[in-house]
């Protein structure tokens, strides 16, 4: 019954959003207040769930996407995402924008979070497809893939990281073993499934879509390069800073101060004002206007994703996690397949990956002793059923749609795919491996 009812509340969000036209945060609120009534949440806790998942979504996303923003904006404006474009197009080649792309994704996504690789890298798509008319799912498709493999099967990213010690696994073997599965499903899910998507009508958000600048005009391309890496460098050096403070309390703080996503961005931002900015000729308040701009262009993006917050906090205080994991327990399988399909079947309940991962793991930790199953393969597999058939109720979801400017049913062939390939060659690498490993 409480797949039933999981199963109507997300059709009856679909049906508001896609047939009825309704705006899609009341969507949300609606199909949310109707789902935990079903589901038996005391209508006098309804307020508090719908509070805690708007606040937990956006108190960790907000800001990150609105410094994103500004500095894609900036990047978009300078005129070094077209640099960036320029490069790439001479290096790879039109034909091989995709796998460059994809490349990008993958090196960047590894010590980036998810949401903060998006909203870093999606101008560049952008300017790509921009000022070269390529169709911009179909050369973004493959970087998104790469973010998404690392997301899922890489440390230091949240799930697997968390996933490591709760399963006895070994951080460096989950590691190497994540490459072998994570290289081979971006590849499948990026440049080869990107391949269909070429009809795909899409109209990017015009903030990241600068008018292309005179060529000497254009910063130079160390600074073009450098200037939006730059977040990324820092978050990989902060990997390594609170190793060289051991045992001195103040410094090992600072460190991790300057190491939250937040913070970087912040310092990326203030420095990118001067090096794509003032010493481009911009005057500051232009560059405020920039920002202005930024900020009015994803304010509904962040509503969106928040109303995501709130389905998914229903279902976690509803118990469906819990009661969907305990029905599939019953089922005589293969011990890694298992726990992709727990993980699965959550992330479809809830729709957070890292929520699908951890919770999935909590519940086959046992099995991992009993079976003698090898534990590192079981985080990637709990990894790859997190990944798995993305919709509605995930922000990751409503960022492509929104940023993209999709339909609901583009979003579903394209992006909701792609995640679903990731997560389906990754199972199948995984049961691989177990024969070998």
């Amino acid at each position: 019954m409480t797949l039933l009812i999981v199963i109507f509340t997300i059709l009856v969000l679909v049906l508001l959003i896609a047939w009825a036209k309704v705006n899609t945060l009341i969507a949300f609120l609606i199909s949310s207040i109707l789902g935990a009534i079903l589901l038996g949440i005391p209508v006098d806790k309804i307020p508090l769930s719908i509070e805690k998942g708007l606040g937990n979504m956006l108190g960790s996303l907000a800001i990150i996407v609105v410094l994103g923003a500004m500095f894609g904006k900036l990047v978009s404006e300078s005129g070094a995402a077209q640099k960036i474009a320029d490069v790439l197009m001479k290096t790879f080649g039109k034909k091989y924008i995709p796998w460059a792309l994809m490349l990008t994704g993958f090196v960047v996504g590894i010590p980036l979070f998810y949401n903060v690789g998006f909203v870093l890298l999606v101008p560049l798509i952008f300017s790509v497809a921009h000022q070269y008319k390529l169709p911009a799912v179909y050369i973004g498709i493959s970087l998104l893939a790469a973010l998404s493999v690392t997301h899922g099967y890489l440390p230091p990213h949240p799930s697997p990281t968390a996933l490591v010690p709760m399963l006895g696994a070994s951080m460096g073997k989950t590691l190497l073993l994540g490459l072998v599965v994570a290289i081979p499903s971006m590849i499948l899910a990026g440049p080869v499934f990107a391949k269909t998507l070429r009809t795909i009508p899409s109209h990017p958000l015009e903030t990241f879509t600068a008018a292309k600048l005179p060529v000497e005009k254009l910063p130079g391309t160390f600074n073009s390069f450098f200037t939006p890496l730059l977040p990324v460098i820092l978050i990989a050096l902060s990997v390594f800073l609170p190793q060289l403070s051991i045992g001195n309390k103040p410094l090992t703080s600072f460190f991790l101060f300057i190491s939250n996503p937040m913070i970087v961005l912040l310092i990326a931002l203030v420095y990118a004002t001067y090096s794509l900015g003032l010493k481009q000729g911009i005057p500051l308040k232009k560059i405020m206007t920039f920002y202005s701009d930024a900020i009015k262009d994803i304010s509904v993006i962040l509503m969106i994703v928040g109303g995501a917050g709130i389905l998914k906090q229903v279902f976690m205080d509803s118990g469906v996690n819990n009661d969907i994991a305990r029905m599939l327990l019953g089922l005589h399988v293969n011990p890694l397949l298992l726990g992709w399909l727990i993980a699965m079947a959550i992330r479809v309940a809830v729709g957070s990956a890292t929520v699908a991962g951890l919770t999935a793991a909590g519940i086959v930790a046992p099995l991992v002793v009993a079976t003698g199953v090898n534990p590192n393969l079981m985080v990637l597999s709990i990894g790859a059923g997190s990944l798995m058939l993305s919709h509605v109720n995930d922000s990751g979801f409503w960022m492509f749609k929104e940023y993209f400017n999709l339909s609901l049913k583009d979003t579903l062939r394209s992006w909701t795919v792609m995640e679903s390939i990731v997560g389906s060659v990754g199972i199948i690498i995984i049961l691989l491996l177990d024969k070998v490993v």
